[in-house]
């Protein structure tokens, strides 16, 4: 099922509100807090090559289509049915 626009304004808002202090891990669980039937992964920021939907301190955010058997990361929020947390090795 795609994330609805108040769960997108919600993501939103929860990045914004940890800025700088966002870690992958802290970041998931929060995530799975606020979104509780969220698809959600990790791995690490080298392992994605499209531009992040959000980044907040070590944490890119993609958006991922999770509908088909192939999990795929998607520019399109409208198409978005899950989140993926792609950590950052600190600057």
């Amino acid at each position: 099922m795609p994330l609805s626009e108040i769960d997108l304004a919600r993501i939103d808002a929860l990045v914004q509100a940890l800025g700088d202090s966002a870690r992958p891990e802290t970041l998931g669980v929060a995530l799975r807090r606020l979104v509780p039937n969220l698809a959600l992964r990790q791995c690490d920021a080298g392992d994605v090559l499209e531009e992040p939907y959000r980044s907040a301190g070590a944490c890119d955010l993609h958006l991922l289509d999770v509908s088909a058997h192939c999990i795929r990361v998607t520019g399109d929020p409208a198409q978005a049915s899950g989140l993926l947390v792609a950590g950052r090795a600190p600057a």
